[in-house]
């Protein structure tokens, strides 16, 4: 009820200064821990309160001074922040905040009845099974959420604010997928930032790609951070002269200080770079439509203009920073039905919404392209000398365009919850797809010759139910859009193929965590 996202957009859109809240009596406020990283309650607000943007520390911080015994609290001063840092591998060098312990919670919280759908809590032999099976299992609905909204998060593309666009429901929020033989934990941003700390991620693809780099940050954000300020009284002459005089003092007034982490922008018009300075983790987002190298010379019959494929040869725009990343993040698919040629061996061998009449018959198609593209990106990073870190393929993201294509009237409007088992519709299209990735993972596991490793994130099935995930006709805030169909019943435009935020697309970051976790820890429990 408070507008602490509007002050955390408030750095991002340099607005500079104090921003005060509105005032109140009282103040309470509650840290509590959650699976899902810390919570910051603010239920009321006093004069003694207020939210600070610090352009300097790119962090918001929200103070309260309350009564605390001196002899339950240490005095720990956070460390400044390190110098900016070019080089993603120098991000170790920014100075770290202290680690305190874990703080009780000062208010009693309200809690939902859990019997109905499984626990955040997963007990750690159930949740880090390593013989699970992530992708085998069902969508429940979860009735505590998501664990931000469109309002905490200052960094959605407006096409993915479904709520900010006038979406009437919401419920599409709240359904979370449940692994058949184990639990996927709701996702804990302390802990993923503690995984990766020093370490870089990278998530390289189209513009599906950075709707998910975007869920991260946004699950990201959630993680504050809690400080404690020396006595105010320390600061009282009084105390002295109290001291001097003999007078026994029980109770001080402590400054106690959360706050919320803002990842600094390092980015430029080739790579987004956000770091949280933190734990010295930064996430990157590289763009990169169809994973191969790309070019517009005249080649043969294709003219210069048309958008040449080399498929045998990796995006050289990425390939350079491959060194630099700690865990990638990988996926395409979508542009292949944008037009294009295709070259193997400096020879035009098909195309995709181009192919000149009296042409020699196409030898690859548009889904073949694709396939090709998936093993030759996938061998170069396996092959590379200098990479050895965890790389995730994340499958084809279904869309849900029904009664045509996204250009014929394809529609997913009024899908408000997820498909039942034996309501999906099986889409030729989106099979084949994910048929010709995985061939070409498969190839690529075959040619690797480094120590990194290679992990598939299946989630194609699993958010073909998902129909009710994506923005439909909502993609932009005007009030006069047309949402319904028309006379004729043809339907607005929409977007069947990105996902609402926040929505299901969170819960690829959820499974990233766990493959994480998984290689990581067990990398620790195995070496200890």
């Amino acid at each position: 009820s408070f507008p602490i996202g509007s002050a955390i957009r408030g750095y991002f859109y340099g607005v500079d200064g104090k921003i005060v809240l509105p005032a109140s009596k009282n103040v309470d406020y509650s840290y509590s821990n959650s699976s899902s990283g810390s919570i910051l309650e603010l239920p009321t607000m006093s004069s003694n309160s207020s939210v600070v943007v610090n352009n300097e520390k790119a962090q918001v911080s929200i103070r309260s001074v309350e009564k605390e015994s001196m002899a339950s609290e240490s005095n720990v001063e956070p460390s400044s922040s390190g110098k900016d840092s070019v080089d993603l591998k120098n991000n170790a060098t920014l100075e770290k905040r202290t680690e305190l312990p874990k703080l009780p919670s000062r208010a009693t919280e309200k809690k939902a009845d859990m019997s109905g759908f499984p626990s955040s809590n997963t007990s750690e032999s159930n949740s880090v099974d390593s013989g699970c099976d992530l992708y085998n299992g069902k969508w429940f609905y979860d009735p505590r959420g998501p664990s931000y909204t469109n309002n905490s998060c200052p960094i959605i593309t407006q096409m993915q604010n479904c709520q900010g666009n006038g979406r009437p429901d919401k419920e599409y929020e709240n359904w979370r997928w449940k692994p058949s033989k184990c639990d996927l934990p709701r996702f804990d941003a302390k802990k993923f930032l503690e995984l990766m700390r020093g370490k870089t991620l990278a998530f390289i693809g189209d513009s599906v790609a950075r709707n998910q780099m975007e869920s991260m940050l946004c699950l990201l954000w959630q993680a504050s951070i809690y400080t404690l300020k020396l006595p105010v009284s320390w600061l009282n002459p009084l105390f002295h002269i109290e001291q001097f005089l003999g007078f026994e003092i029980l109770e001080q007034w402590y400054v106690r200080e959360w706050i919320v982490e803002v990842p600094q922008n390092r980015g430029n018009k080739r790579m987004q770079r956000w770091h949280f300075v933190s734990t010295s983790v930064m996430i990157v987002r590289l763009w990169s439509s169809w994973l191969v190298r790309e070019t517009t010379e005249k080649i043969d019959f294709a003219p210069e203009g048309v958008t040449k494929l080399h498929l045998d040869a990796p995006d050289d725009k990425l390939m350079e920073f491959i060194p630099n990343f700690d865990v990638i993040v990988i996926s395409s698919g979508h542009w292949f039905a944008k037009q294009s040629v295709y070259v193997l061996n400096n020879e035009i061998v098909g195309g995709q919404l181009w192919w000149p009449n009296g042409s020699p018959p196409m030898k690859v198609n548009n889904v073949d392209a694709f396939g090709i593209s998936v093993g030759t990106i996938l061998s170069a990073i396996l092959t590379h000398p200098n990479y050895t870190g965890l790389t995730i393929v994340r499958s084809f993201s279904p869309d849900h365009y029904e009664g045509g294509a996204w250009n014929t009237g394809g529609s997913c409007t009024g899908k408000e919850k997820p498909l039942a088992i034996g309501e999906l519709v099986e889409n030729g299209f989106t099979n084949i797809m994910h048929e010709k990735q995985v061939s070409g993972f498969e190839r690529a596991v075959k040619k690797a010759t480094n120590k990194s490793k290679l992990r598939l994130m299946d989630i194609t099935e699993v958010f073909s139910y998902r129909h009710d995930g994506h923005p439909g006709p909502y993609r932009n805030p005007d009030p006069n859009k047309i949402t319904k169909r028309g006379p004729d019943g043809k339907p607005p435009p929409q977007d069947c193929l990105h996902w609402c935020m926040p929505g299901p697309i969170d819960t690829w970051n959820e499974l990233v965590l766990e493959i994480i976790r998984r290689e990581f820890e067990g990398n620790r429990n195995s070496s200890s």
